[in-house]
């Protein structure tokens, strides 16, 4: 898909050619991620079906799963009224978006002025990713 396609003109990119992304699952309404896209991002999203993210710390594509298996399905994507948040309806493959095993990357509440961790990990990181390998 190019990235010069007319839809992807009407989205407010920031100085460095980037939109936060929301990514929240369609079943739960859970908002399991947060992350960055720049316009080949969003219309790979586009083409696969599937979330490509852009990662600032490896300053690459970042096909969401390609390393654990945990995928996200795009069903919608939306644009904010100010074009410059998009949201990402998806179905998460294996119930687990963030690096550190859980749910949602959103599992740190604040409670008597300090960050409590409220949500289980489901499965333990270094059964996910290999001893070599980062989370972008």
């Amino acid at each position: 898909m190019p990235t010069n396609a007319k839809w992807l003109n009407k989205v407010r990119w920031d100085e460095h050619g980037l939109v936060p992304v929301i990514a929240q699952e369609a079943a739960s309404g859970d908002v399991v991620m947060f992350a960055w896209m720049n316009r080949e991002a969003l219309a790979r999203t586009v083409e696969l079906g599937e979330a490509v993210y852009w990662s600032r710390s490896r300053r690459k594509l970042w096909h969401k799963g390609e390393e654990s298996g945990h995928t996200q399905k795009v069903l919608d994507i939306r644009l904010d009224c100010d074009e410059d948040v998009v949201l990402l309806r998806i179905e998460q493959k294996g119930g687990i978006a963030c690096h550190t095993g859980r749910h949602s990357c959103f599992f740190q509440q604040l409670k008597d002025e300090d960050w409590q961790a409220v949500e289980p990990v489901l499965q333990d990181p270094a059964t996910i990713y290999s001893q070599d390998k980062k989370h972008p």
